[in-house]
């Protein structure tokens, strides 16, 4: 069990269970100061009768969502969990600013309402503390359950709202018997900052949810993708991603989201506490509510009726709801996975949709497949968690399938073969091919072959710039510079893919202590920035030197196995190179004065369509429309770019009208999304 992953749930159980327990506390606090005309005192008991019920409320609640997700396809739970993501933080975020704005009045508002409510019998009190804390409930189950499904984790995430809410009735009773002092403006000031930035990672987490759901566009056009760079399961990578919510791998939309929910929400929550607070109204007398007398008076007389139902109620209705669910199309079959038993409890099935409820009973992170009798995956679960539940759908057709269970640092193991046998009603998934190192090592020395050559014709062509400069012809450089850093493009050297030396040929000032001034910024880059900066003919002359030896480099380094001549990094280099122009390109964020985005992009296109047409006999078999439409969308971004050339010069973005501007961001983006398939389509197993 990985602790991160319980401690937004801690947060989230102490700060709102605390919001519920001062609210109880509130009300024994004013029921014990009200007095009846026989100056008997009130019995709390229809208090905690109350309280009962809205836990009755909140326990309901959780089943429903429970429930209406597991019955789902996991496109429909996508949908259902991305909204209901969405709906947590809109509530949440609602109540954190309410408290912030009337904290000050709660206390006076809850015992105008026990007032009110006494009046009327120990009914009437029963249903205010049940509506008081209910609300609590409500939003508390709605947030606990987002964020643990934002986790990808079970166990972790009940533990840390376990915790969280323990340690909030501790805190709760000791400030009820005054035992302790808690300054709980600092307390809700400071949790209401922690609680904000995990509501936008849950937000983050539900909009790509409903980009995965098709209700959103934009599911493959990824912000960044550190998958391949840092390993999510690492102590680190768990505490940023149990803390922020945030995950290797997000879309645009995901970061752009996260980033101004925060940046609207936290300013105006430091603004908020620095308001006067609201003042409480003058508490109303008894005869004054009105607008709830019927039912105050009908509960006030039917004390226990009331108190039974406020608990009953709940359950019923949502009993109801989950009757009243449409069921899935098929029935959900519970299996367990681990390092030592692959779904042992599949035995049969008939064709048609099935959904799987995969429970990784392990304390590791795997790969679960269910692949056909040929080896082919017809639905997978690319990373499920140690204690963790995932459902898994796949329409079956007939003929043998099984479960293959891939757990890091573990031998693969296969589940029982099952046999489906019977009539195909529907439609059938379509079962991709594994592919192995040995099916990408062809085309991988094919594109190392392309990438040396290019780097010879590279190494001229820095030659050539250095001859320029030696002789003092600046416009002779940048000419020669861009044809250089065209090469280079068209090298397809994407995400530092070709390690520190690459680095050095391509890299940015990004993060060096000086910027641009600092000695490790070298590179094309560096060479850029001095010929449109003003910088002299002799002072770029050593930093051409240096990026010769730079490149001789890259040619040594060209079939290192942590380079490119690791064959898996094929499939995602077709996809990562047009996102690393879409990134940098096109954004400026590798523009050092030359305003070359557009060439940069073109050379980009020439190499993606060389890689495709070298996994084509790959690509072809597992989804031969993908391979079509990535090439009707590369001729349409190459068409947009050359249209942009005046007099065979290449404009800057800036200097481009914004029409031709457009079209190149919008057919770009499309390509980016539909390349994404390829990396999955041709993904390389454990197995393997």
């Amino acid at each position: 069990m990985s602790w991160s992953d319980a401690l937004p749930n801690l947060v989230i159980g102490l700060r709102e269970g605390l919001e519920a327990g001062l609210v109880v506390s509130i009300l024994l606090a004013a029921l014990r100061q009200a007095r009846p005309t026989d100056g008997e005192g009130f019995s709390s008991a229809p208090i905690w009768l109350g309280v009962v019920g809205a836990l009755s409320l909140a326990v309901s609640f959780a089943a429903v969502l429970s429930y209406s997700t597991s019955v789902l396809s996991s496109q429909g739970q996508e949908a259902l969990g991305g909204a209901l993501s969405v709906a947590a933080v809109v509530l949440v975020t609602w109540m954190v600013f309410w408290m912030r704005r009337h904290a000050a009045g709660l206390a006076a508002q809850m015992r105008g309402q026990v007032e009110m409510a006494a009046a009327f019998g120990a009914g009437a009190l029963a249903v205010t503390a049940f509506l008081a804390v209910g609300r609590e409930g409500l939003e508390t189950t709605l947030f606990l359950w987002a964020a643990a499904k934002a986790t990808g984790q079970t166990l972790a995430p009940l533990v840390g709202a376990a915790l969280g809410l323990g340690a909030a009735v501790v805190l709760c009773w000791l400030l009820y018997r005054r035992a302790i002092h808690l300054d709980l403006g600092k307390f809700f000031s400071r949790t209401g900052v922690v609680l904000l930035v995990i509501a936008a990672g849950i937000l983050a987490y539900g909009l790509g949810d409903l980009q995965e759901a098709g209700m959103l566009p934009g599911a493959r056009w990824i912000a960044f993708d550190l998958t391949a760079h840092i390993d999510p399961t690492s102590w680190w990578a768990s505490l940023v991603s149990g803390i922020t919510e945030l995950t290797p791998k997000m879309t645009v939309l995901q970061v752009v989201a996260w980033a101004v929910f925060l940046a609207a929400t936290i300013p105006a929550f430091v603004r908020a506490g620095r308001t006067a607070p609201v003042r409480p109204a003058a508490q109303p007398a008894a005869t004054e509510w009105r607008p709830s007398a019927a039912w105050a008076r009908l509960s006030g007389r039917h004390p226990w009726s009331t108190g039974a139902a406020l608990v009953i109620v709940p359950a019923l209705v949502a009993a109801a709801v989950i009757v009243a669910l449409p069921t899935s199309a098929s029935a959900t079959t519970a299996v367990t996975v681990s390092t030592s038993a692959c779904a042992p409890q599949w035995s049969a099935a008939r064709p048609g949709t099935h959904t799987f409820s995969v429970d990784n009973t392990s304390s590791d992170v795997g790969e679960i497949n269910l692949d056909n009798g040929s080896g082919a995956v017809v639905a997978e679960i690319e990373t499920i968690g140690p204690a963790t539940t995932t459902a898994m759908t796949a329409d079956l057709g007939t003929g043998s399938y099984h479960f293959a269970c891939l757990f890091s640092g573990h031998v693969p193991l296969a589940g029982p073969t099952v046999s489906v046998t019977g009539p195909i009603t529907g439609s059938v998934t379509k079962a991709v091919a594994p592919v192995t190192i040995v099916d990408l090592t062809p085309p991988n020395i094919l594109y190392q072959t392309w990438a040396a050559a290019h780097l010879t014709a590279l190494s001229t062509q820095v030659t050539r710039l250095r001859a320029d400069l030696a002789t003092g012809n600046l416009a002779a450089a940048r000419t020669d510079w861009l044809a250089a850093q065209m090469t280079w493009e068209e090298v397809g050297a994407s995400y530092d893919s070709f390690g520190a030396a690459g680095e050095a040929v391509d890299g940015l000032p990004d993060g060096l202590p000086s910027g641009v001034a600092d000695r490790h910024f070298t590179g094309l880059h560096r060479l850029e920035y001095g010929l449109w900066h003003g910088q002299t003919a002799r002072e770029l002359v050593p930093l051409a030197e240096t990026l010769q030896g730079d490149i001789a480099q890259v040619i040594d380094n060209l079939t290192d196995d942590t380079e490119a001549g690791d064959a898996a990094n094929l499939p995602i280099r077709a996809h990562e190179i047009l996102e690393d122009a879409l990134r940098d390109h096109l954004f400026g964020l590798d523009d050092e004065g030359a305003g070359a985005a557009y060439p940069e992009t073109e050379a980009d296109v020439v190499v993606t369509r060389w890689v495709l047409d070298d996994l084509a006999a790959l690509i072809e078999p597992r989804d031969p429309g993908v391979l079509t439409t990535a090439r009707h969308q590369l001729d349409s971004l190459q068409t947009a770019l050359l249209a942009t050339r005046v007099a065979g010069r290449w404009p800057s973005p800036s200097a481009t009208p914004l029409a031709a501007r457009q079209r190149i961001d919008s057919t770009l983006g499309a390509l980016v999304e539909t390349l994404s398939a390829i990396p999955n389509l041709l993904e390389v197993h454990q197995r393997s």
